[in-house]
């Protein structure tokens, strides 16, 4: 993990209910799935996350995470 500062623009965004291990199969649906279908482009940044709560705090069906792919 690491901290940065997330520049200002456009990004699809996910929302992930569940277990933080099925992370990267929701990641791969935005870029395989949904990103050719909706006509967008990506900007030059990685995807990132937005955690809203974390293991320690909920039982794992009750993480909730958000996506972020950041757009053209």
């Amino acid at each position: 993990m690491k901290n940065a500062l997330i520049p200002a623009g456009r990004c699809a965004v996910v929302r992930h209910h569940g277990s933080h291990d099925l992370l990267a199969d929701c990641a791969r649906a935005l870029y395989r799935d949904w990103l050719p279908a909706s006509g967008e482009e990506l900007r030059d940044f990685p995807l990132f996350f937005h955690y809203h709560n974390f293991v320690h705090e909920v039982p794992t069906h009750e993480l909730v995470t958000d996506i972020y792919l950041p757009l053209a």
